[in-house]
């Protein structure tokens, strides 16, 4: 069986181009780590308007998910106006 695929989806404030400049390295990075782990398979914000952004995870558990939004400095400085996790069930393409 595979590992489980989960979804996370990101609304953003308004202007979070702007606003977003001096957690983006941190933000960044975190995602890079997640990616070099095999846990993050894709990431990036939606374009125009940017206004929020999704990141696909391959993750045995949820909390793993949950974990990196508990640290993730765009939520943490409140770039992020809400955020949820939905699991993915792949049915065409890789998986």
């Amino acid at each position: 069986m595979p590992t489980p695929r989960f979804i996370l989806l990101y609304d953003y404030v308004e202007d979070v181009v702007e606003k977003r400049a001096p957690f983006r390295r941190d933000h960044l990075a975190l995602a890079n780590e997640y990616l070099a782990r095999g846990e993050l398979e894709m990431a990036g914000a939606f374009a125009d308007p940017v206004d929020g952004a999704a990141f696909v995870f391959t993750v045995e558990d949820r909390k793993q998910v949950e974990s990196f939004v508990a640290a993730d400095p765009y939520v943490v400085h409140g770039l992020v106006t809400s955020w949820y996790i939905k699991e993915w069930s792949v049915v065409v393409g890789s998986h």
